[in-house]
């Protein structure tokens, strides 16, 4: 295991995140810290509900599209960030049997990658796994590098940032390829408005629950005293930015300290928080933001009813002199 990243790390940055977004106008909380163990379990939750269809969409790609994959890319290496479980990825990994000689998952948590990895390791004899700890977000320049890589970043995630935030992570993704190396790129797709809010705002209120346990995340790691039941989960679309944006409404007129920070904040009734955006993309939008990024796209695919996608890129060829 590699690890890029620790313990005092991962308080550092929550401190930062959380007194940067209380502070700011209007107030935000990044996504990223739903997912202490109590979130990872209510997100793989989320992704069994009838209304939240992109996990399933996805595998839908990948099991009828792995094999194109692999013979496109003919990777020797299988580097996927944010790997998670790898649930997804064994697809991948059974159809690349023949080339693959490591597997590279790359997540925040140790403990979780190490339990997966030895999993795929027990299932796949003879390939190398090598996990490594880390904030794909922050040390890009840092992933160990391989002959023939296939860079996989599955799940829509790239949706949860911003255009131009995008774009620069993929130009720092495209600096560390190689000719011969590509990138598997999950995105959700733009469509009936209804649909994606359902997605977000599932009628069991799981996902109202996922999105309040930011607090709670923030209640035990920095001493806040956040009541969460004052908090109204809220999913809303933005036409002109094409994203779902998930928010947090305060219920009455409220102080919450936070303790570890020396802070105090109000919200008054009604005052709405950000906790995530989750961009839909068009594949033109997707070609232009990887062709910004110094990629161009070798195929693109979509689940037969095209609510998902999966786009495989490569470095595009340097211009003629």
């Amino acid at each position: 295991m590699d690890r890029f990243l620790t313990a005092d790390d991962l308080a550092k940055t929550l401190r930062q995140d959380v007194r940067e977004g209380l502070l700011g106008t209007p107030k935000t909380l990044p996504p990223k810290w739903f997912y202490d163990e109590r979130g990872s379990a209510l997100f793989e939750e989320i992704t069994r509900l009838d209304e939240y269809y992109p996990t399933r969409r996805e595998r839908e790609i990948l099991t009828a599209r792995a094999p194109d994959i692999a013979t496109a890319t003919g990777a020797r290496t299988l580097l996927e960030l944010g790997a998670g479980s790898g649930e997804k990825t064994r697809l991948l990994l059974d159809a690349l049997a023949g080339t693959l000689r490591s597997y590279v998952p790359v997540d925040v948590s140790g403990d979780f990658l190490e339990d997966a990895a030895k999993g795929i390791a027990a299932d796949h004899p003879g390939l190398t796994v090598r996990t490594v700890v880390a904030d794909y977000e922050q040390h890009l320049h840092l992933l160990p590098g391989g002959d023939r890589r296939l860079i996989a970043f599955l799940g829509g995630t790239i949706g949860n940032q911003p255009p131009a935030a995008r774009i620069a992570f993929l130009g720092g993704l495209r600096a560390t390829m190689s000719d011969g190396d590509f990138l598997l790129l999950g995105a959700d797709l733009v469509k009936d408005p209804g649909r994606l809010v359902r997605a977000y705002d599932d009628a069991a209120g799981v996902t109202a629950e996922f999105n309040r346990n930011v607090l709670r995340v923030i209640n035990r790691e920095l001493d806040a005293d956040f009541d969460p039941s004052a908090f109204e989960h809220v999913a809303v679309w933005d036409e002109a930015e094409e994203w779902i944006e998930m928010r947090l409404r305060s219920t009455r007129d409220q102080d919450v300290h936070v303790r570890g920070l020396d802070l105090e904040v109000s919200f008054a009734a009604g005052e709405e928080t950000r906790t995530e955006i989750s961009a839909k993309f068009r594949r033109e939008r997707l070609e232009a933001e990887l062709a910004a990024a110094g990629m161009e796209l070798a195929a693109f695919w979509t689940d037969p009813a095209g609510d998902f996608s999966l786009t495989l890129a490569r470095p595009a060829a340097a211009p003629r002199a």
